[in-house]
Parts: C-alpha cells; structure tokens; sequence
C-alpha cells in the first residue's frame, strides 16, 4: 500500500507540465541536430506583453539553473524557470505551417487568458488560445 502511494505520488511530481506535438518536438530534434546543440534542451518562458498581456518565447538553451523545472515532453528535454511554470502549466506546444503566417511554433496555454477576435484579428500568433 505505501509503496504504490509513493509510487502515485512521484509519478504526479515528474508529469510533465508541457506537452510538444509530435510536429513541434520533431522540429526541435531537427534544429538541435541541423546546429550540432548536443545537450541543450528547449527552454519555454513568458515575458509581458500579448493580447492577453503574456508572450511566450523558446530558446535552445544549455545553462540549466537549479530553480527550473525540467521534464521530458515526447523525447524533448523542456526547462521552465519558477516564474513561467505557472503561465504553462498544462500548455501544448505545436509546429504549424501556416500559409499566411509561415513555420513556427504555437504555444496554446489555459492559463493564458483567452480572448475573442473580432473582423480584424490580432497578431498575437499563439500568445494565448485565441477563439477566431
């Protein structure tokens, strides 16, 4: 009995926090490999700003600091520092190619907050979940 409590609960503690597509951790592999960046991993923060007053950047980064939470998110190392973890919580990561906005990365995070567009959409790009 404790050992399947202790069990639950590490299993809770390490779940990650980020879930990547399998496009988005794909395209990362890609670029870690395309630049040679063996162990680095993808860093995902939030800086002010944004339709719902939060941006979401990555970088590949390599300086992992004790105060970050790290998890692996479908092969991917992910690394989240104390203040972002909250905004991304539960977040998905995609890749899309979008023929109008070109390749990149859409963060889609609930607890962002989401707004409605009206007739003429902003240019957040994933800042938030946006209901077009």
């Amino acid at each position: 009995m404790l050992e399947e409590l202790e069990t639950k609960i590490f299993t809770e503690t390490v779940a990650p926090t980020i879930t990547l597509s399998t496009a988005a951790s794909d395209a990362v592999r890609n670029i870690l490999a395309e630049r040679n960046l063996e162990g680095y991993a993808l860093r995902v923060y939030v800086a002010g700003g944004g339709c719902s007053g939060v941006n979401f950047g990555m970088a590949l980064d390599n300086n992992i600091r004790d105060v970050d939470t790290t998890f692996d998110a479908n092969g991917v190392l992910v690394v989240v520092d104390e203040v972002s973890i909250d905004y991304l919580r539960g977040a998905t990561i995609d890749f899309v190619n979008d023929p109008v906005r070109g390749a990149g990365f859409a963060v889609d995070s609930p607890n962002a907050q989401s707004h409605e567009h009206g007739e003429s959409a902003c240019a957040c790009g994933g800042s938030c979940s946006c209901n077009n």
